[in-house]
């Protein structure tokens, strides 16, 4: 059977699925029919390059072939792992690294690489009303990171992270300021309750972006299966 190819947002679904899942990562993996190596790779990527990272990596990034020739012979030396190399030089995947090996081990010349043009949106200084209200928009539209991105004219990975922060922090994980969060036995009753009523309207705006998103996960699911011969 062809192995499954998956498109820059079909791994970012899985990547969100993932680090959400309720289940074990073996059950998991076994869901999707992926390894966990794989995912882990994509969640790298993802974390260093955005949306750009889980294009096909047959040319969006740039190598020189220096490193190239590097990465080959850490490999070759049998000191490395292909994954170790992988983080090693920043590699987009395996495979590409593999591609090289082949080709060197054929005699077949290591060449620059050439990156191809970004169409990302840029990131932008923003308030933390405007953090606020693109956080929520892209939760209630079921974790819809490139459509927040667009309509409020923010990076990918800037809505990304606030989302990753509002969840864990709240309102305080999107503010500039660093360590200013009060200790439990430091918050007066009407603070304990306020963080509290916080803590739960996140975990509802949670649910509710789970909910969605494990419709739209079904969905890939669904469509996987029928391209199955």
């Amino acid at each position: 059977m062809a192995k499954r190819v998956y498109s820059a947002q079909e791994k970012h679904e899985l990547i969100v699925a993932f680090e959400d899942r309720q289940t074990s990562i073996k059950d998991f993996c076994r869901q999707f029919n992926i390894s966990k190596v794989t995912v882990k790779e994509w969640i790298s990527l993802f974390e260093k390059y955005g949306m750009d990272g889980l294009q096909d990596s047959s040319g969006w990034r740039r190598y020189s072939k220096e490193v190239k020739t590097a990465a080959v012979l850490d490999y070759l030396s049998g000191n490395y792992s292909q994954s170790e190399i992988v983080r090693k030089y920043e590699i987009s995947s395996r495979s590409v690294l593999r591609k090289w090996i082949k080709n060197y081990n054929d005699h077949r010349e290591l060449k620059d690489t050439q990156r191809m043009k970004n169409s990302m949106i840029k990131g932008r200084s923003t308030s933390l009303e405007e953090r606020l209200e693109i956080v929520m928009y892209c939760l209630r539209n079921g974790k819809n990171y490139h459509q927040a991105s667009e309509n409020f004219e923010v990076s990918y990975q800037q809505v990304y992270q606030w989302v990753k922060k509002y969840e864990k922090d709240g309102e305080d994980g999107l503010k500039d300021k660093r360590g200013q969060h009060k200790a439990e036995p430091e918050l007066t009753p009407e603070e304990k309750i306020q963080r509290e009523v916080k803590r739960l309207e996140r975990e509802n705006e949670r649910l509710r972006a789970e909910n969605e998103f494990l419709k739209k996960l079904e969905e890939i699911e669904r469509r996987r299966l029928k391209k199955r011969p």
